[in-house]
């Protein structure tokens, strides 16, 4: 039998009177009436609320005004189809319609996930996030083994270094390297050296630098974060998109990708690879490109401009994706139900 889905709502008359003609036509063209109610769902609202009622059969889709002779011939046609690949044995057809008879608990799942993945990723990204905020919290306390479980969990995700790095509990919110120019003699901030006393860590070969990766903080400098402040920068805004996503109602549309390279790749690139190449005093390029340490400021911006950018670019096509997934499963649960 012939499946004929009606996208209607309450207080639909013109969708009260596609009823009667379809229920007219039920002895010459046998179908099952499926109704969806375009009110359960905001993207199925926001796609057909103009246009109701709107009439599914197989692959043929009847948009308002529709006339009688308009169902007979669509429904006679979808019959014809369903019939011919039945005759000619189609295995395809037949797994597509037998999966589209039950419910299984991989269909549940996809289901509750795609009306709850903004949940789902704004919790990943709160505890990513949280986390090694949380480490410093923690050493401050006194809980230090798992505060060096955070950090430990950590170091391989980012550099960790202390000079790149938030501190919380301390005389200072960081400690920038001398070479930054924003620390040191003439300055009010403390440079990392003379807070640490960890020296001579402009060489990036230098095996002091990784004493300023491992070095976590004392009760007088302060507790760095378990991430640096560019990756903070990074998650923080992803996370800040992720709720007013969440909040508006999923109707951002995404940003283009021109604007995602220019606001989100461009300035991130610069500031840190540039930064990266520097360092390195790569022979013949140290003339156009001298030795450099970014400030925090820079990479606090550069880090929240990529994150939110990449979020904006990013989130919205999920959701695409996602509504096509829940329209789907809307549709199966309905012609389950009228088939019970």
């Amino acid at each position: 039998m012939v499946n004929v889905t009606l996208y209607t709502r309450e207080d639909c008359h013109l969708c009260d009177e596609i009823k009667v003609d379809l229920e007219s036509l039920q002895e010459k063209y046998p179908h099952r009436l499926i109704e969806i109610d375009i009110e359960s769902d905001p993207a199925l609202y926001t796609e057909y609320s103009e246009t109701i009622p709107v009439i599914e059969v197989g692959p043929y889709l009847l948009k308002a005004p529709i006339k009688k002779q308009d169902l007979a011939m669509t429904i006679g046609a979808a019959a014809d189809r369903q019939d011919q690949l039945k005759r000619t044995g189609d295995d395809l057809y037949r797994k597509r319609a037998q999966r589209g008879q039950t419910f299984s608990g991989a269909d549940k799942f996809s289901h509750w996930f795609s009306r709850r993945y903004m949940l789902v990723f704004t919790l990943i990204i709160f505890f990513y996030v949280g986390l090694p905020i949380l480490a410093p919290v923690l050493m401050n306390a006194g809980a230090t083994a798992p505060a060096k479980i955070i950090y430990k969990m950590y170091s391989p995700l980012c550099h960790q270094f202390g000079f790149r790095s938030f501190f919380l509990f301390g005389e200072q919110p960081y400690y920038p390297l001398t070479e930054s120019g924003i620390a040191g003699e003439g300055t009010d901030l403390l440079d990392f050296e003379t807070a640490t006393g960890i020296t001579h860590i402009h060489d990036a070969s230098s095996p002091t630098r990784w004493e300023a990766r491992n070095y976590i903080g004392d009760e007088i400098v302060g507790y760095k974060m378990a991430l640096c402040e560019r990756d903070i920068a990074i998650y923080g805004a992803m996370l800040l998109f992720a709720l007013l996503f969440w909040v508006t109602g999923h109707r951002i549309p995404p940003l283009h990708w021109t604007l995602w390279l220019l606001i989100g790749i461009g300035p991130i690139g610069l500031d840190g690879f540039s930064q990266i190449i520097s360092q390195f005093e790569i022979s013949g390029l140290s003339n156009l490109l001298p030795y450099r340490e970014s400030i925090p400021f820079m990479r606090v911006l550069t880090g929240f401009l990529f994150g939110f950018a990449t979020a904006w670019f990013g989130f919205p096509y999920v959701e695409e994706s996602m509504r096509e997934t829940r329209q789907i499963y809307i549709k199966k649960i309905a012609v389950i139900k009228a088939m019970d």
